[in-house]
Parts: C-alpha cells; structure tokens; sequence
C-alpha cells in the first residue's frame, strides 16, 4: 500500500513539476571551443527558449577532448533540468566507437531531448582538379589510387568521417591528412597542397566564390538553397549517403519526463521560430525542432551508420 501512495504522489508530481519548471537559471554546456557552429545554434536556440521558459538560459562553453570533457561533467550534474548540453554528431555517434574508453556511457547517461539543428557538409576540390562533379571526381581517383590527397580539421573531426564514408561507399582510394584545426585545412586547399575536403559551408564558401574551390556534391539529404545546381551525393549514383552536422539537446540521466517534456516543447518552439531560421540560413544550417523520441531514434541510427565507418576506416583517437 505504501509503494502505492508513492508511486501516485510522484505520478501527480509530474504535470505540476512542468507547471513550475524552471525556477532558477538554466546551464546550457556547449563541447566545444566559443565561436563554432555549436556555439551559434546554442546562443539563437537558447535565447528563443528563454521567452516560453521565462528564464535566463547561460551558455558555458567547455571544450576539450573532442567534447568529452564537457559530457563526462554533465553527465555526472543533477537530473533536474538545469543542466543540459548541446549534443554533438561527433560526441554521440563518433566517439563512443572512436575512443578505446569513455567516462562515461553515451546512451546510459543522458537523456535525448530534442533534435536541434542540421549542417550539411559540401564535398569540395582545388581548381586544378579536373573534374566539375562527383562522377568525375570518383573517375579520376580510380584512375590514380593513392594519388590525391584530402585534408580534415583533424583525425576524427567531421571532414574526416564525411571522406572516409565516401571512400567506402564509393571504392577510392586517397589519402588523408590531417590538420590541426580548419583553418590549416583550408589554407593548404586553396593553394593545391591537398585536392579535396569536406567541410560545412562556412569556411568554403568564400574560396568557392574567388574560384579557388569547386563544389562537387552536398553531402545532406537535399540540395543547399545557396548551391542549388550542385547534386547530392546521393543523387548522383550513392542513394542513401547522408553526411550533416547535427546539434541536439540532452540532458542528464533521470532527468524528470515532465521537465524532458517542457524543454522539448520550448526547444521545437524555438527551432521553428522565424529569428531562428533566418540566423541559421546565413549558414545553410537547418532548424528541425524534434520530440524526445524522435532525437533518440536519429541518434541510433546515427550510430549504428558511423559506427560502421569507424570500424571500417580504423579511425582511432589522437
């Protein structure tokens, strides 16, 4: 009889939690250094959240270790919905498969609360390199294996995974380097020293526009509307191959439902806001805004699809 009355005390709590929830300041953990794309979803996300919340959401930047560093911390924080962090491709479905030992369990530990925000990657080559499209692109490597070389942000990092997946789907053969950071990246593209990256469409666009780069494929699933002429990867013979830097919400653990449902409600509110799609257009980021089910769905496909890569590539951590 006992466990009864608790059982129904904690049930009746739950819609009255949500009516109160928050009622002190919110932390928001971004994984990752102040000034990337993760960091603009989380500041246009948040301050549209705070309006429905009726709270101040602060922003705590905590990079390191891939990301690691920031999950391990939240996810030893309280489950009570004031502390949160911004999910990550690379934090919840790269580096459970990529490091021999994490801190702690990518889904034991946290909570899926709402899917965010979507990044296509564009596939991208030097000027000098003869070919306009991806077609021409696999051609031309298959005629030279092991003679072009791609460049990434760094072992693991999102340009990484984006051209060891097209490698294995497309059968080539080139080489990686990796740089330390994008910004290394990029500058020995432009100037020939590699042939082709992946990245999103920030940093390239500009050498797009000089004529130093060409795209040759989108790597989401639809066209950019800033490069519509340019056909995905998929449509251009590899039906199903899909690479997007995505950013979610997650919170702790044991996090209450109610509260998982308050935030996931105020979160999708605020990815369909139009400030929001207008921030996020500037950088061929698109706003989804997602129940909790529906994130912890996409996050089990995502890694059972990068996992795959992982493995296949024997990516390794630094």
């Amino acid at each position: 009889m006992k466990r009864l009355l608790i059982a129904l005390s904690c049930a009746l709590a739950l819609p009255a939690l949500a009516q109160t929830y928050p009622t002190k300041p919110i932390r928001l953990v971004v994984p990752f250094a102040p000034g990337g794309s993760s960091s603009i979803v989380a500041r246009a996300i948040a301050a549209e959240m705070e309006k429905g919340l009726g709270q101040t959401i602060v922003i705590d930047n905590k990079g390191g270790g891939g990301g690691n560093l920031a999950m391990a911390e939240v996810a030893r924080a309280d489950p009570d919905g004031y502390t949160l962090i911004i999910g990550h491709i690379g934090s919840l479905a790269v580096n459970p498969f990529m490091y021999s030992k994490l801190p702690f369990d990518t889904n034991r530990d946290f909570a899926a609360v709402s899917l965010l925000a979507m990044v296509p990657s564009i596939f991208v080559v030097h000027e000098s390199v003869p070919a306009k499209d991806l077609r021409e692109f696999v051609a031309l490597a298959k005629a030279q294996p092991g003679k072009l070389f791609y460049g990434s942000a760094g072992n693991g990092s999102a340009g990484h995974l984006a051209m060891e997946y097209l490698k294995q789907v497309a059968g080539l053969d080139i080489q990686h380097v990796p740089y330390k950071g994008t910004g290394p990246n990029v500058a020995d593209l432009i100037v020939g020293r590699t042939q082709a990256a992946a990245a999103g469409t920030p940093p390239l666009m500009p050498h797009v526009k000089s004529g130093k780069l060409r795209v040759i494929a989108a790597g989401g699933a639809k066209r950019l509307p800033s490069l519509p002429e340019v056909a995905t990867v998929a449509e251009q013979g590899y039906p199903g191959f899909e690479h997007s830097q995505w950013y979610g919400l997650n919170a702790p653990a044991k996090t209450p439902e109610a509260v998982i449902r308050r935030l996931a409600e105020e979160a999708a509110k605020a990815a369909k806001s139009p400030r929001v799609a207008e921030r996020f257009a500037a950088d061929d980021a698109e706003a989804v805004g997602s129940t909790p089910a529906e994130y912890a769905a996409f996050i089990k496909r995502e890694q059972d699809r990068w996992s795959k890569v992982v493995r296949t590539a024997n990516i390794k951590a630094d």
